[in-house]
């Protein structure tokens, strides 16, 4: 019943859809054949302001009849806009052409409402159209640079680079008053003159400088790239790089911010030899590359010729290495200076300083392989600075050394004889060392640098191990030299030590001169020595080590020449190594105010040599008989199976050869059996400094009763 009721009423809502339909089609084909009449006619008048909005509403009137194009009417009508468009578009350009002729110097034409109105025109075209006007235009505003700067002409060379770039200055002001209107500005005809002109010089400064390649000298070639980076940072400020999108340049991405002590103000780098003329206030500021789109637009015909430059850092470093040579010859070394602690050498900062110069101007000429050459030159020069400068200038150590007798110990006066180095020297060893250290961690900071700067795919060849590895050699030389001069100078005294008649000794008393010695050398040498490592403590700890580890074994090498050995002799020899103890317990901090605790590391190496030493003293004073009580007390002791070390105890206690036969037997066979896979060492545990300290009171309680 609804159906037959709504039947009616529906098809009546059919008709009225299909009418309006009709009615809006109609209307539409008569604006789109009313439109197409009169861009015919507009466009035989050269109306093309009225064009421009015309042409747009055709086309898109056009868009309504794309499932009409059946109809042949409907197609011509289609067919007559594309005719007319195409018409539109070879006319614009003949205007173009007539206004801007291709041929001759002079520009006959000029700006027009015609032809601002073409362009608008353009727009609604096809866009090769509007890029073969771009394209014609700008060829036709740079014809003039190209006969004014051709190769042979004197004004080419890149001595006179600045003209250039002041032509297209003027070039461009020009543009601005005459034709600044004539172009949409979205078209940024200004920036599209600027960049073809960057393309046009990048690739006429790169044809002359292959024909005239000899020529070219470093401070040329930095002028050059300093005028052109300076007008690619012009370019920057004035343009925003929007017609770059073709990938001719691409934007650098900013890195991220570096704690690196190389990464100062960049900007304010200064760049003296590349200035070649007297008055140069006009000069702009240099741009941070990352900022700068326009950068290597111009300056990337350069890099080719950039081993120029880097054969000239090649010579310069070798002069400036040179010139410290002759300095540190001519001003002698540093002079002591115990309060501020070891001085490095000036001429490191200067090294580096000039590094970093180097680095920042070639990351600013190119960040590719020319990088690569240079961080070579620098691997180069390091190693130079690190074997001419600081080994080169250790002081040398003479293989003679005096000796000390029994009554020159007695006679000598404190502070009457020094060690083999004086105190410049020892200062100078300090310094180096203090220079070598400096080097290295610099050195590394350089390297994270230059990998910030290079391209990521070079970032891997970028390796300054080799050099870092050198000055570590340094390092550990100057330090094995304050250990040889003060080890040296110890010698003397463990000598006479060891020629002591030792059995002959009748009492014990005080320590004795040889003692007195050594305590002597160490407090003459190692508080300047601390003083001068100050600002590198590890070093100064190193030092501790290294000494503590070549004294200890010395002395007891020279313990076991000490025969033979009576009890008392014995008594005074265990009353003098724990003198030793104590002093070389206390060496860090020897002569200081500030009394530190030394360093667990060095403590313990201390304690344990010394130890060994005061074992030994003891098993000399036990007395052999019984034998096996003897031997079981040696092994408990010393936890040494050597026969050796057996036997030299055994020549200190002054035994016979068939007693000691007969002890070197039972000792066989007393050894105990090493365990299932060991090494055959005995693993008894050594006593602890405190039972130690507790045995030694004890001993001089029983000295001091027997005085």
């Amino acid at each position: 019943m609804v159906k037959e009721i709504t039947r009616d009423i529906k098809q009546l809502d059919h008709a009225k859809r299909h009418l309006t339909t009709s009615i809006t089609t109609l209307n539409h084909l008569h604006m789109l054949a009313g439109g197409v009449d009169s861009l015919e006619a507009m466009t035989r008048r050269r109306q093309y302001g009225e064009v421009a909005n015309l042409l747009q509403g055709v086309v898109n009137v056009l868009e309504h009849f794309n499932k009409y194009m059946g109809i042949p009417q409907i197609r011509q009508l289609s067919e007559r806009v594309k005719a007319a468009q195409n018409e539109l578009g070879q006319q614009i350009l003949a205007d173009f052409e007539e206004a801007f002729p291709s041929q001759g110097t002079k520009r006959t034409g000029g700006p027009s409402n015609v032809l601002r109105d073409a362009c608008l025109v353009a727009n609604v075209l096809d866009p090769r159209i509007k890029q073969e006007i771009i394209k014609k235009f700008i060829k036709q505003h740079l014809s003039e640079y190209l006969v004014l700067f051709q190769e042979n002409q004197d004004v080419a060379w890149l001595d006179k680079i600045d003209r250039r770039y002041a032509w297209i200055k003027r070039q461009l002001v020009d543009y601005e008053e005459k034709y600044g209107r004539m172009f949409p500005a979205e078209w940024s005809m200004t920036e599209r003159i600027a960049v073809e002109f960057c393309h046009v010089t990048r690739a006429e400064l790169s044809k002359i400088m292959r024909t005239r390649a000899k020529e070219i000298e470093v401070k040329l070639l930095l002028f050059a790239i300093q005028r052109t980076t300076n007008f690619e940072g012009l370019l920057a400020k004035r343009f925003s790089g929007c017609t770059l999108a073709d990938g001719t340049v691409k934007k650098p991405e900013v890195p991220p911010p570096s704690t690196n002590p190389f990464l100062e103000d960049e900007t304010g780098a200064e760049t003296d030899e590349v200035v070649m003329e007297k008055s140069d206030t006009d000069k702009p500021k240099k741009p941070k590359v990352p900022d700068n789109p326009f950068h290597g637009i111009v300056s990337k015909c350069f890099e080719p010729h950039l081993y120029v430059y880097i054969e000239s850092q090649d010579k310069n470093l070798g002069e400036l290495i040179d010139r410290f040579v002759a300095d540190f010859k001519a001003q002698g070394p540093p002079k002591p200076n115990v309060d501020e602690g070891g001085a490095v050498l000036p001429s490191c900062a200067d090294l580096f300083v000039y590094y970093k110069k180097c680095m920042v101007q070639c990351s600013q000429l190119s960040t590719g392989e020319p990088m690569i050459a240079l961080t070579t030159i620098f691997q180069k020069y390091l190693r130079e600075y690190a074997w001419k400068i600081l080994s080169g200038n250790l002081p040398k150590t003479t293989s003679s050394s005096g000796g000390l007798t029994i009554t020159s110990l007695l006679k000598e006066k404190e502070g009457s004889e020094v060690a083999k180095f004086t105190l410049e020297e020892l200062c100078l060893i300090c310094s180096i060392l203090s220079t070598a250290e400096y080097c290295l961690a610099t050195t590394q900071q350089l390297e994270e640098k230059l990998k910030e700067k290079v391209d990521t795919s070079l970032m891997e060849r970028i390796n300054l191990t080799g050099e870092m590895d050198t000055f570590s050699i340094v390092i550990s030389n100057s330090i094995q030299l304050l250990v040889q001069d003060l080890d040296a100078a110890c010698d003397p005294a463990l000598t006479a030590m060891s020629k002591m008649q030792w059995q002959n000794v009748e009492h014990v008393g005080d320590q004795s001169p040889y003692v007195t010695s050594v305590i002597l050398h160490i407090k003459q040498n190692v508080p300047i020595i601390r003083d001068n490592l100050a600002s590198t403590r590890k070093y100064f700890t190193q030092f501790c080590i290294k000494f503590a580890n070549s004294f200890i074994p010395k002395f007891i090498n020279h313990l076991f020449k000490c025969k033979p050995i009576s009890m008392v002799g014995a008594e005074q020899l265990l009353l003098d190594t724990h003198s030793l103890k104590m002093v070389l317990l206390d060496l860090p901090s020897i002569g200081s105010q500030v009394v530190r605790k030394a360093p667990a590391s060095y403590t313990k190496i201390v304690v344990k040599g010394m130890t060994r030493a005061e074992m030994i003293l003891k098993v000399v004073m036990a007395p052999h008989e019984p034998p096996v009580v003897f031997v079981d007390n040696y092994i408990k002791l010393l936890a040494d199976c050597s026969t050796d070390t057996f036997q030299k105890i055994l020549d200190m206690k002054g035994l016979k050869r068939s007693e000691q036969s007969s002890m070197l037997d039972l000792f066989r066979l007393r050894l105990p059996a090493p365990p299932p896979g060991g090494d055959g060492s005995l693993s008894l545990s050594a006593p602890t400094p405190e039972q130690e300290s507790s045995r030694i009171r004890k001993l001089e309680k029983l000295i001091k009763k027997r005085l």
